[in-house]
C-alpha cells in the first residue's frame, strides 16, 4: 500500500502545483501592479484576456480538482479494506493514475488534439480498478 500513497501523495502536490502557470500568465497579462492589488479596473467585465494555453491549464488543474476526491477516497478504503494481496494492484493504478493525470494535465494546456480524452480515461479507468480491488 506504500506505492498507493506514494502517488496520491505525488497527486495532491502535482495539484497544488497546477495553478501556478496559469496564475503566472494572468499576472503577466493584468500587468503586476493589478495582479498585486487583486484584480484589473473594471474586473470582470473587462479581465485581460489570458492566453489559450493558460486558459486550457486553468480548465485542466479544475478538472484534476474534481478528480481527486474520487482517488483519494478509493487508495484509502483500499488501505483499509483491500488484501494484502491487492496492495501491488492498487499500487500500480495509482500510478497509472498519476501518470495519466500528468499527461492529461500536459495535452489539455498545449492543446494536443485527440490525447486529451483518452488521458483523462485512462485516470478514470484507474480508480475503477482501484475499486474493484475493495471487493
Amino acid at each position: 500500500m506504500q506505492q498507493a500513497f506514494h502517488y496520491l501523495a505525488q497527486a495532491g502536490v502535482l495539484t497544488a502545483l497546477m495553478w501556478v502557470p496559469y496564475i503566472l500568465a494572468r499576472m503577466h497579462s493584468w500587468g503586476i501592479r493589478d495582479f498585486l492589488n487583486n484584480y484589473p479596473d473594471g474586473f470582470p467585465a473587462t479581465e485581460p484576456a489570458p492566453p489559450l494555453w493558460a486558459q486550457r491549464a486553468k480548465r485542466a488543474h479544475l478538472n484534476m480538482v474534481e478528480t481527486l476526491p474520487a482517488f483519494i477516497a478509493v487508495v484509502v478504503a483500499a488501505s483499509y479494506l483491500a488484501d494484502d494481496g491487492a496492495a501491488a494492484e492498487v499500487g500500480r493504478w495509482a500510478m497509472i493514475f498519476y501518470y495519466a493525470r500528468v499527461a492529461h494535465y500536459i495535452v489539455y494546456s498545449l492543446g494536443i488534439p485527440y490525447l486529451r480524452t483518452p488521458a483523462y480515461l485512462v485516470s478514470w479507468a484507474a480508480i475503477l480498478m482501484i475499486g474493484t480491488q475493495l471487493a
